[in-house]
């Protein structure tokens, strides 16, 4: 492009010269004209040799991950326009590589708690397998120990039935329904499977909600969702104390409220207890610590929201709040 330029100055001058009639000077200004374009064409090559070199080792320390482009000293033109580009590529590789690289820190975690978790029942199972071995061994142990054995295989098939749960969870792979339900019917089949057991604690279970409240979710989730809560606040309830789960709506949201009087959960755990795997507290050595993991998951899944308030003494309280407007 400056070759043709430069082309084009030398004809008008020339042509300027040629008119005045003055051939000398056409000359002058011809040999002038090009030892310019001689000069020029030599800095103009030096020069996009340059930005070529500085392009490459730019290219060169993206490879080698030691720094991103600083936006505010790209050049303008084609060059200036290459260089966004390759800013914009490496920021979109640096983002996917991180997220792979959370997945797989994820997966490998998980792992890692399955085998926790699977090896203190199977190290159980095995023993007692040894021992149902012996002949002499008298039948009352032999039932005994096949009554333990059929326990620790239904813990670890419930383990893995909610660690899968929670890894579909993760990978948005669990497609939850839109369901029209009854709240009050929703609520009093969370709490049916702990019915036995707060009556043998002598904890007193009530729902207060009313028969014609009805909200949009999917109805198996959403039940073992409350369910895990409810649980959870049966468990650590002491005898002569009661867990209630009201439920009422709003324009915006059904609210589901379970109460408690039981121990509570110091302000230390509280952070904490919708954390995967964690075991703070006054947590019994039978719990792994996912139930309320999985509830938060599946309540946010339906664009809800789950919080605790508790004091040590006093007792505690989840709030669920299903928005009216459900995105799944």
């Amino acid at each position: 492009m400056e070759i043709i330029i430069h082309f084009f100055i030398i004809m008008i001058v020339v042509t300027i010269c040629a008119i005045l009639k003055q051939p000398g000077a056409v000359c002058i200004v011809l040999g002038i004209c090009i030892a310019g374009m001689f000069l020029t064409s030599i800095a103009f090559r030096y020069r996009r040799e340059k930005q070529l070199a500085e392009l490459t080792a730019y290219l060169t320390r993206l490879q080698d991950q030691l720094t991103l482009p600083d936006l505010t000293r790209c050049r303008s033109g084609q060059l200036g326009i290459l260089e966004s580009e390759i800013y914009k590529l490496v920021v979109l590789i640096s983002e996917q590589w991180s997220a792979a690289d959370y997945k797989k820190r994820q997966l490998a975690d998980l792992l890692s708690d399955i085998s926790h978790q699977i090896k203190t029942p199977l190290a159980s199972i095995t023993i007692m397998t040894d021992l149902l071995k012996n002949p002499e061994l008298p039948e009352e142990k032999r039932e005994e120990f096949t009554d333990k054995i059929d326990s620790q295989v239904s813990r670890i098939t419930w383990l893995i039935r909610n660690l899968l749960t929670l890894s579909q969870l993760d990978a948005d792979m669990l497609r939850l329904k839109k369901d029209d339900v009854s709240v009050r019917e929703l609520l009093r089949r969370s709490c049916q499977p702990f019915e036995i057991l707060a009556e043998l604690k002598g904890v007193e279970l009530r729902i207060l909600a009313k028969e014609d409240m009805r909200m949009v979710c999917d109805e198996k989730w959403t039940e073992e969702a409350v369910s895990n809560i409810v649980k959870n606040c049966v468990e650590h309830t002491s005898s002569g104390g009661r867990v209630e789960i009201t439920a009422d709506q709003s324009n915006f949201s059904t609210n589901i409220r379970i109460r408690d009087n039981g121990e509570g959960i110091a302000r230390e755990h509280l952070p904490h207890i919708f954390e995967r795997f964690y075991k703070g507290g006054s947590r019994s050595e039978d719990s792994v610590g996912i139930g309320l993991a999985m509830s938060k998951q599946i309540i946010m899944k339906q664009n809800g929201t789950v919080s605790v308030k508790s004091e040590v003494g006093k007792g505690t309280e989840f709030h669920i709040k299903m928005y009216s407007e459900v995105v799944i």
